[in-house]
């Protein structure tokens, strides 16, 4: 069974639609519904508020019961996937405890700051504002969780049973998926970016691979990203694989004293080299750099951003 990559709802069964925002790069999340019996759970909100506001339109003049959000589940604390809260009105807003903490951490009026004057802050925010400036970040409301969890949840939509699941620290400190095992349906938030390179903020990159190892361990058949065509197990593996891969390699050039920069100029060329967002690659290896030498602390994500600045701009000229 296969659905058409294209932007808007897409009805995936027994109640459940995924919201599809090709071609899923920086900032083109999805999100998710799920209804039952007159009751409502929308998975993630989106960049900012015309995209939300056009979302939930969407949504209301398909399914009715979508009139009244009565449970948002945010996947993790990316602004994509949160940033249009307030639209939803949802009586009940659900996140891990460490996905919470960084949804506060995240301003809207931070990253409007940082768009308005990129041109005084470096590489690093010139690309931001390259990949990400085309969104509105003016006038939104941060509207946090109003409840947490640690580990799992079970959540019920009229007679549907949603188990919320704590994969993280991986893509983020806080990740989690929603899954749904009448219908065979998982929602992964970032766990998951089809047919792009993901980004790992966080890690570990072994929480990563054992989060797919979750997914795939679970009785699915739909799986619904955070970015990309919705997939199957074979999306899960080929992530997975992605990581093993990107593990060995990197661990190679770190432990031959390879500059990163350097493991990442020669990474993005010789695996996945049709996915989009290559420059990615770049704070993965960082990441994996930092962690293999035992470092702690939070990266700088501008030093990321410059990172990846540099490795596009190489791509560019080079291929």
């Amino acid at each position: 069974m296969s659905w058409a990559y294209s932007q808007g709802l897409h009805d995936i069964g027994n109640g459940s639609y995924a919201y599809l925002q090709p071609n899923g790069t920086w900032g083109w999340s999805n999100a998710g519904l799920v209804t039952d019996s007159g009751q409502t759970l929308l998975v993630d909100t989106l960049m900012d508020l015309k995209l939300t506001r056009a979302m939930l339109e969407r949504m209301r003049a398909a399914v009715p019961a979508a009139a009244r959000i009565d449970l948002l589940f945010n996947t993790h604390g990316n602004p994509d996937h949160y940033f249009g809260n307030e639209l939803a009105q949802a009586a009940t807003i659900v996140a891990t405890e460490h996905a919470a903490a960084e949804i506060k951490a995240t301003t809207p009026q931070l990253i409007a700051g940082m768009m308005a004057n990129w041109k005084m802050l470096g590489e690093g925010a010139a690309f931001a504002h390259e990949v990400m400036g085309g969104f509105d970040f003016t006038g939104i409301t941060l509207t946090p969780p109003t409840q947490t969890f640690h580990g799992a949840l079970t959540l019920h939509v009229g007679r549907k049973e949603v188990q919320l699941i704590e994969v993280g620290p991986a893509h983020t400190k806080g990740d989690a998926i929603a899954y749904l095992p009448a219908e065979r349906t998982v929602f992964t938030g970032d766990i998951l970016f089809m047919g792009s390179h993901p980004v790992m903020w966080a890690g570990p990159i072994g929480n990563w691979i054992a989060a797919c190892e979750r997914i795939l361990a679970l009785e699915v058949e739909i799986v619904v990203p955070g970015h990309g065509p919705i997939t199957d197990k074979d999306g899960v593996r080929e992530t997975r694989d992605y990581f093993r891969w990107l593990e060995s390699e990197t661990r190679r050039r770190w432990q031959d004293k390879m500059p990163a920069e350097q493991a990442a100029r020669e990474l993005v060329r010789a695996r996945y080299t049709q996915w989009l967002d290559r420059e990615r690659m770049a704070a993965n290896v960082r990441a994996l750099y930092r962690e293999f030498d035992r470092q702690t602390g939070e990266p700088n994500v501008l030093e990321e951003f410059a990172a990846m600045a540099r490795l596009h701009a190489e791509l560019k000229r080079g291929g």
